[in-house]
This record gives structure tokens, sequence and C-alpha cells, in this order.
């Protein structure tokens, strides 16, 4: 589009279309294209142990695996997957798309609290889990079950031969035919600001929005994509998993984030282009292996999930040589929404959003109104299409308040968009700091302090104040190698960049910030940590 915008709305871009495609004919449609593509490498830390997949391969043992799905599940039953990023989760998600199971992915990192909550609220009739990883996960499932009657199947990842060979013959079973409108899985938010709830997220939103992300990322056949995001993640299972293999790309899903394995894949894998959230992305240019590997082959990076600094764009693209993408979206999209193209200007690439992907429409409203607000200011961003979810599970409350009745979704995020179509993040509605009767947005603030040397990471809150209603407070982690930075250096530097009233009152200095798994803070958190130091004050 070229077009000047007279309001914050872009029309949907209907130029690409919005194909009749399910998790499972992606996957047959590749391997009929080309059976002998490199299609996946475990990325596990043992070089030994990274197994290599064709698609011819994929194809067989995803459909095996279907076949042996249908000996315990009916189409449309739930299914969990719990697991760190194994190559047969990948197997796994497939197989489920060809049953017409739903998959309902589980974060690793989940207490036994938080299982049992996700697989009653799901209500999975069955889970496929690793005994131990980082926890005593089998354990946490013994602990829990009687309070799950749903549950009726276990199925161990170390069993996994086990149970792939308990498949009856081609010949014996027919698979369901699934169609582009039924759920494929079901994602839980990632709780930035409380309990997740589970988004419904259905086979034509998840493969065309992968598709319509890779095509603007540039992922061509044959290149190599490194993926550390967890896979019960949109990020890792859908942006990833499904990107890849509607380009015939080679997907390496990384067991789990390690700044020293991440950089060893992208060299001894020839990694053509690479997803993570900033957090990642500064572990790894901290790294001292950063200098000593050969990256070359990479050509594009990209990132969100969490607000992207700038800086860290302009430091990625000179240190590796690529071209950054950033993407903004969310689960309930399926998740991207904009994304900054490759050939954008360099200022474009690291100070906005980018516009709305194809087949997307896009508004920033006004939060009282719902109508579109003038190019440049701030509304809620909301987005309308095939990539909408179906709503929340067995939640119609949650449904209707986040899906109005003429199909716009709330994001619930602050933002604006330029003349131009590009989109800028300011931060949650709610995460709007009113001080003294003035909006301050968190995100302006952490974007001036993220430029100054000493800062590594940066989270700016607002937090109650008698006086003003509320204040300013940055948490700050100093960059390694740095002396940390006084508060009268930073409030300084501040100055030079921000109106007086938006400079924090207060500097909180911490090793680590609290992260949701998919890499984003956790700013209740922060707020809870801050009321806390006040009690103990």
């Amino acid at each position: 589009m070229t077009t000047t915008l007279t309001t914050s709305y872009w029309p949907a871009d209907t130029s690409e279309p919005v194909l009749g495609t399910t998790v499972g004919s992606v996957l047959r449609a590749a391997a009929a294209a080309d059976p002998s593509a490199l299609a996946m490498v475990g990325g596990l830390p043992d070089p030994a142990a990274r197994r290599r997949w064709t698609y011819g391969d994929l194809l067989a043992e995803a459909e095996q695996a279907a076949r042996a799905l249908t000996l315990r599940f009916a189409p449309g039953e739930r299914v969990a997957v719990w697991a760190p990023n194994l190559p047969e989760w990948i197997i796994l998600e497939y197989a489920a798309g060809l049953a017409g199971l739903v998959l309902v992915t589980v974060n690793p990192a989940l207490r036994p609290a938080e299982l049992a909550y996700v697989l009653n609220q799901s209500g999975a009739a069955g889970i496929f889990l690793v005994p131990e990883y980082r926890s005593p996960m089998a354990k946490f499932l013994d602990e829990v079950r009687p309070e799950v009657p749903a549950l009726r199947e276990v199925v161990l990842f170390t069993e996994w031969d086990e149970f792939t060979g308990s498949a009856p013959a081609a010949a014996d079973v027919v698979l369901p035919d699934v169609q582009p409108e039924d759920i494929a899985q079901i994602q839980y938010t990632s709780g930035t600001t409380g309990f997740p709830k589970g988004a419904e997220l259905h086979h034509r939103g998840l493969t065309n929005n992968a598709r319509l992300y890779t095509q603007r990322a540039g992922l061509e056949r044959g290149d190599v994509y490194v993926n550390p995001m967890p896979m019960f993640h949109t990020a890792g299972c859908a942006m990833g998993v499904l990107g890849c293999v509607q380009n015939l790309a080679v997907h390496v899903p990384v067991l789990a984030f390690e700044p020293a394995l991440m950089l060893d894949l992208c060299e001894t894998e020839r990694s053509s282009v690479f997803a993570a959230v900033p957090t990642m992305m500064i572990a790894m240019l901290e790294h001292p292996d950063m200098e000593k590997r050969d990256l070359a082959s990479l050509r594009v990076a990209v990132s969100g999930g969490s607000p992207v600094p700038a800086s860290l764009v302009r430091k990625v693209e000179e240190r590796l040589g690529v071209r950054f993408s950033i993407v903004f979206g969310m689960t309930e999209c399926s998740p991207i929404i904009t994304q900054v193209e490759l050939d954008a200007p360099a200022e474009r690439r690291a100070e906005t959003l980018g516009t709305p992907l194809p087949q997307t429409e896009v508004k920033v409203a006004d939060i009282s109104t719902g109508e579109p607000v003038a190019p440049g200011v701030v509304g809620e961003l909301c987005a309308r299409g095939y990539l909408v979810m179906r709503g929340y599970h067995d939640a119609p409350e949650s449904t209707a308040e986040a899906i109005d009745a003429e199909g716009w979704y709330h994001s619930g995020d602050l933002g604006s968009m330029d003349e131009d179509g590009y989109l800028h993040i300011e931060g949650r509605v709610k995460d709007m700091i009113i001080r003294g009767g003035e909006n301050i947005y968190p995100r302006e603030i952490e974007d001036v302090l993220f430029g100054h040397p000493a800062v590594a990471e940066v989270a700016v809150v607002g937090v109650p104040d008698e006086k003003w209603g509320e204040i300013v407070v940055a948490y700050i982690r100093t960059a390694p190698g740095r002396d940390q930075p006084t508060p009268e250096e930073l409030r300084a530097h501040c100055r030079e960049h921000l109106a007086p009233f938006k400079t924090p009152s207060q500097w909180i200095f911490v090793e680590d910030f609290p992260l949701t798994p998919s890499g984003k803070i956790q700013k209740f958190r922060l707020r809870e940590d801050y009321a806390g130091r006040a009690v103990s004050a």
C-alpha cells in the first residue's frame, strides 16, 4: 500500500490469498514437492545426537504417529504436550493435525497446581511428556492426576518408539478429513498480567499466518531456520514449524535456549534465518563465543514478543551483518499482526513494528469510542481477519471482552500508526502510567534508557503515590563489564531526551528480571516487588 492514511486504519491487503490449508496438509504438500529435501535437524547440545529428517521421513513418521493416536483418541479430543523442544514434539504436532486432534501446548516450567489447571481447563484426554526436564515432571503429573478426572492417557516421550510402533498399518486406518476451520491448538496466554486463558487457534489461522510471516522474512527454499523459541508458544510451533514447511526450509528446533548452543547451531548448520526474543539476542551478543563463531551464513534476524530497542536492532545488524525484522503479535492472532519488511529504511527497521501482514485489517482505536484515531495519536491496537482465534476455551465472557460484535480483536496494547501504516507500540493499556493527570508510556522511557551504554535491560512501571497518583520507577540491569550507573547519571540522560515528568522518580538495580516463558518481562511482578520493598522499608 502506498496511500497516505488519514486515519489509523489499515484495510486488509488482499493481494495474497488466504489458503484452505491445515497443519497436516502443508506437511503433505512439502513431502509431495520434494520428499528428499532436508526438513528438520534436532537442535540438541550433543552433535552426535542431532538426528536429521527429510520431508519424506517427517511425513511418514507423522502419519504413523497419527494412526497410533487414532487408537486412543477420537477427532476433536484435546491432547496435551509437556516437554522442551524435542523433535518428537514437532512430529506430534503434525500427527495431531493429521488425526484431527486439538493439541494443548503446555509450558515445561509449570508446577503441579499450574499443570492441573491447564489440564482441567482444557479438558485434556491425554498428555505426552518427558519424565524429567529441570523438574520431576512425571512426579508432578502423578501428584495431580487424581485431580484431573478427564485425563485417561499418559505417554512418555522416552517411550515414543513403542507408542508409534502400536500404530495399525496404513491400509487399516483412514485418517479424518480435517478442515481449515477446525481448532488445531489451545495455547495458554503467557500471563504477563495474571492467570492464563486458553486461546483456540484454528488450522487456517496458524498455517496462513506462518506462511505470510516467512514470506516477509525472506525465508527461501533450502534455507536453515534456527529456532530457540519454545514449542509451546506460537513463535515456536507456528511461526517456526509451519513457516519452514511451507517454504521447504530446514527447521532446527533448539532444545532449550542457551547462548552457546544457539551460536553453535547457527554456525554448524549454516543458519540463514534465526528468531529470538530480545533477551536471547542480548545474551548471544554478550557471550564470549560470539566473536569466535563463523556466522557469515546468517541473513535475517527476527525478534518480537517484547519491546525491541532500536539500539539492539542496530547492534545486531552491525555485528552479524543481517537485516532485522521486528514482528508484533499475540497468541490470539496466530500470532503475527505486523512485521517490518527487510527492504524498509534502516530507521523504520529499528524504530517501528512494520506494517500489517497481508489479509490483516488493523486499526488504532480510541479507547472510549472504538473509532480509529488520527495518525500518530495513541490508542488501542485492534486486528480483524482470518488470523483471529475462535475464542478462549470454555470462557465465553472473556471471549466477548476480547472480540467485539464486529469481529475486532482488542489487544490491550497501546500504539500509534503513522501516515504510511507503520505501527509504534507504547505499552499495555494496563501499563500506562498516569502521573498528575499526564499519560506516560513506559516504552518511550525504556527506549531512552536502553540507549545508555551502562544499561543492558530496563523495565519501567508505574506505582501508586499519594501526591501524583502514580510515579515512574525504572528497574535496571547493568551491562556486563560496566560500573553500575548512578541514579543521577541516568536521570541526566533521561532529561536530555524526555520531558521532566517522564523521568523516573526511583531507580532499582537488579541482577535479572522475572520473565514469562516466552521472554517477556512480567511487569506485574515488578510492581509486586516494589510494594514488598516499600513494606519492608
